[in-house]
């Protein structure tokens, strides 16, 4: 394979493009942490998300296999979030994009 159709046949934009947002990998990383979750719960613990918002952000990761939304008839009505199987194979990815992240944000505070 060429330096070319290595580029071209590259899928980290085919991920990043199911993960990308400011809320989706916060969602993510708080339902793998935090194990399943309500509606409600999820909202207070993800300061600054919109009702609009997360119900947009769930149903774009729900559509793809990575969150479980599941309804109990009951009353009020019961909605319970949370990872997949599937969507738990994330869980390394963005555990070490995160410490990362923090790695970088110290590096650029060592440099002020």
């Amino acid at each position: 394979m060429t330096e070319f159709e290595h580029v071209v046949f590259c899928r980290v934009d085919d991920a990043l493009a199911i993960i990308t947002g400011k809320w989706k990998p916060t969602i993510l990383l708080t339902l793998i942490y935090e194990g399943p979750l309500r509606y409600g719960q999820l909202k207070r613990k993800i300061v600054g998300i919109t009702p609009k918002m997360l119900s947009s952000q769930l149903k774009e990761l729900e559509e793809e296999g990575l969150i479980l939304r599941e309804e109990y008839p009951e009353i009020p009505p019961k909605v319970v979030y949370s990872m997949t199987e599937y969507g738990m194979t994330i869980k390394p990815i963005l555990s070490s994009l995160h410490d990362w992240g923090i790695n970088h944000v110290n590096r650029q505070s060592r440099k002020e």
